[in-house]
């Protein structure tokens, strides 16, 4: 399929100019003028080339600070209010006069016509070569979502939680096209806990033992396809889909629209007809989709389901070491004690997102003090991440199999028409604490307990309120059924 030539934009063009202050507006009234003042004041655009956004910023830590902690907020307003539909690549001003970053340089000489004068090296011109210099992450053009090469295999952190996961993942990027022993691979995980960097590491590794990899986000293939229908070329994006050997798909819970989860449905029988590699993630189990189309779920169900768990303490350790050996590599005198590793990975207990966010923390105060970390300082430097550490989340399935050991008997039971009473106060208790206990609405909890009306739900939830204020013993007996579930 043939590739549009794009022009450059230079920074100077006044319409772009334009729309990078409708962005800074946008970004200074969703975070506040001191949020905006410290990370984004400094921060400018210097061209739009192929649907990148490139941004520069004077120092690297203010990139890394960008990168870890407002990626995903700068990335959906400059899509909103700039013609770049495939994201944004940040990167570090250079000193001289000459001010255009180098991922820039390349991109501009890659989309020149053939005629241009200055030739374009034969790897630079292949779809997906490495924009970024030394020192920089590498952004790879890969059918809609980019990739980052730091998310690679060798890059991710194994402990025991993951250990599966990653496994699966490596097994699956180096089997030969049409040869995947696990075929569809859905991980799922909470936020932070490695899905996507496991993804984009089997995209990279199969794209370069030369499998054709699409990889997309659910928001770039709505888009995708969205964009598609309005430019008539929907059959060209259906069969460009079909002629690859592996499909990614990151935060599947968010692909929404009926004509869309329909083309996302053919997509996948298509692909598994014809022997081809799927590997989708979510933030939950396939069948508590509620919002995916049921034939998408069994689909996705059917395949090698695969949980990436909990951080535990070791692991979290281990993650933090990592981060923090590259922060060293390039801040030589920044030096944090075993002692104070051991003490965040302890406290920081919620995902691999808050551990990057407490070593650019402590860099932060090590640069800008010029003091040593110590325990005193690392506790002060990282509370708030202690102060916002989220509770458990808690799930239908695991409401219902407690409450059935609890009662002595069986989630089918529980699920069951029979209304005897040993079984009517358990499936009543577990239906209370589905509300209690998880977001889902009444006719989502009804589904899950075999099918029941939102109006059985509401009846039981109701009937258990009135029980655990009438009833001492079963108020705390139902107190104790909710700790157990939260710890």
């Amino acid at each position: 399929m043939a590739v549009e030539e794009t022009a450059p934009v230079g920074a100077e063009d006044a319409s772009l100019q334009d729309a990078w202050e409708r962005v800074r507006r946008r970004l200074r009234a969703e975070l506040g003028e001191d949020v905006f003042s410290s990370w984004f004041a400094r921060l400018e655009i210097a061209g739009i080339v192929g649907g990148i956004a490139y941004l520069t910023v004077p120092t690297r830590f203010l990139k890394s600070w960008l990168e870890a902690h407002y990626a995903e907020r700068l990335r959906v307003n400059c899509i909103a209010e700039l013609p770049a539909p495939k994201g944004v690549l940040l990167s570090v001003r250079q000193a001289s006069r000459d001010t255009t970053p180098a991922p820039l340089a390349e991109a501009v000489m890659r989309s020149r016509p053939a005629s241009s004068t200055t030739p374009v090296p034969a790897e630079a011109a292949k779809p997906g070569a490495a924009t970024a210099q030394s020192g920089e992450p590498e952004l790879v053009d890969v059918c809609g979502t980019t990739l980052d090469r730091r998310m690679s295999f060798q890059n991710f952190v194994v402990g025991k939680s993951n250990q599966l996961s990653f496994a699966a993942a490596e097994r699956i990027a180096a089997a030969p096209a049409g040869q995947s022993p696990y075929n569809p691979l859905y991980l799922h995980a909470g936020v932070g806990l490695g899905k996507t960097h496991l993804l984009q590491a089997i995209a990279q590794e199969a794209r370069r033992l030369g499998k054709r990899v699409a990889y997309f986000t659910a928001d770039r293939f709505m888009y995708g396809f969205v964009a598609a229908l309005k430019s008539q070329t929907a059959l060209a994006f259906k069969e460009k889909l079909r002629g690859i050997d592996l499909l990614v798909v990151d935060d599947v819970q968010f692909i929404q629209g009926k004509s869309i989860q329909q083309e996302f449905g053919h997509t996948i029988n298509a692909l598994l007809d014809a022997g081809k590699q799927i590997v989708v993630a979510g933030d939950r189990l396939a069948g508590e989709l509620e919002a995916l189309d049921e034939r998408i779920r069994s689909r996705l169900g059917g395949g090698l389901v695969v949980e990436v768990g909990e951080l535990d303490e070791a692991l979290r350790a281990k993650i933090l070491a990592t981060r923090l050996e590259a922060l060293q590599s390039a801040h030589p005198n920044f030096q944090v004690s075993p002692d104070v590793v051991a003490y965040v990975a302890r406290v920081v207990a919620t995902n691999g997102r808050d551990l990057d966010g407490a070593a650019n923390r402590l860099l932060a105060h090590a640069t800008l003090s010029g003091q040593f970390v110590t325990l005193e300082t690392a506790e002060a430097a990282i509370r708030d991440l202690v102060r916002t550490r989220e509770p458990r989340r808690v799930k239908i399935e695991d409401i219902q199999k407690l409450v059935a050991t609890r009662y002595n008997v069986s989630r089918a039971d529980i699920l069951s028409e029979r209304r005897t009473a040993a079984v009517v106060k358990p499936r009543q208790i577990a239906m209370y604490l589905s509300k209690a206990l998880t977001p889902r609405s009444l006719p989502e909890i009804g589904r899950r307990f075999g099918g029941r009306d939102h109006t059985t739900v509401l009846h039981a939830v109701r009937k258990i309120e009135k029980a655990i204020s009438e009833d001492r013993s079963l108020h705390e007996e139902v107190d104790l059924l909710k700790r157990m579930l939260q710890e």
